[in-house]
């Protein structure tokens, strides 16, 4: 494996699958982490359907880096039986779509209650997902997000530990640690690093917490890259662009060539990708 591979999340380009794949091939890109196509999200397809899919991608030369799954992105006081059902569900999917990886959550906290008070409850559920997927050779993928369990690295580091299976890794989104106002370098950084498996590629800034492409925010990704080579890291840099308008956009139109593409995913998709390789300086 390469230092780093680059992935991207297809369905922000378009719904369709063959023109997510068109344009991330026009990048050099042959790997998607497959969260939505066609307007559905993955875990919402039938096995059938998914093999119809792999047949797609297969034609094209196109590898699955991680399921994108939504699973761990319900209410901590939601009904987990379905949801347990639904992980079961993905673990046949990421099977047929050859991929090792699924993403994954620690469930939203109740608002104004303190996320301590759930921790067990997490616990619980995460060590459910692993016995469910004993027979499986696949890593889960816990990312930080708003709002959930672990939101911070501490917490993030809580259930990595306290989980103690080489069968659990870390997804490092640097745009959303800034969204919870956490210093994503080093502190964010050192305190995970020998968890993390999987970068998603996308910058915040701290004053409002807007997405931006990388290298343009408070996310420290230039740092966050350069950590990951000290520590050997060999793995995928996820794409996911999340950019709406923002200061300094017009420049980076001219930076990135892009004046001529229409408004839409292909263009700030093509934004987000130029700046990621411009920051790796391969462009």
């Amino acid at each position: 494996m390469n230092e780093f591979i680059l992935s991207a999340f297809g369905d922000e380009i378009d719904p369709d699958l063959g023109i997510q794949m068109d344009v991330l091939r026009q990048h050099g890109i042959d790997h998607i982490e497959m969260r939505g196509v066609y307007g559905k999200s993955i875990v919402s397809y039938s096995l059938e359907e998914v093999k119809g899919l792999k047949q797609q991608l297969d034609a094209n030369g196109f590898r699955i880096s991680a399921l994108g799954s939504p699973i761990g992105k319900i209410g901590i006081m939601d009904d987990f039986k379905p949801h347990l059902d639904l992980f079961r569900h993905a673990l046949d999917i990421a099977a047929i779509l050859e991929t090792k990886y699924i993403r994954m959550f620690s469930f939203y906290m109740p608002v104004g209650e303190s996320p301590d008070k759930y921790r067990d409850e997490v616990l619980e559920r995460w060590n459910c997902f692993l016995e469910a997927a004993q027979d499986h050779d696949i890593m889960l993928l816990h990312e930080n997000e708003k709002g959930i369990y672990g939101d911070t690295p501490e917490r993030c580091l809580d259930l990595l530990e306290s989980l103690g299976s080489d069968r659990v890794g870390m997804t490092f989104d640097p745009a959303n640690f800034v969204q919870c106002d956490v210093e994503t370098y080093p502190k964010a950084f050192d305190m995970l690093k020998s968890h993390i498996r999987y970068m998603h590629i996308k910058d915040a800034l701290y004053s409002n917490h807007q997405v931006v492409p990388a290298g343009h925010g408070d996310g420290r990704l230039g740092d966050i890259r350069s950590g990951l080579k000290d520590q050997g890291f060999k793995g995928f840099l996820s794409i996911e662009p999340h950019l709406g308008s923002f200061t300094g956009f017009a420049e980076l139109e001219k930076e990135a060539n892009v004046k001529d593409l229409p408004e839409g995913g292909v263009k700030q998709f093509t934004i987000a990708a130029n700046a990621l390789k411009k920051l790796l300086g391969i462009l």
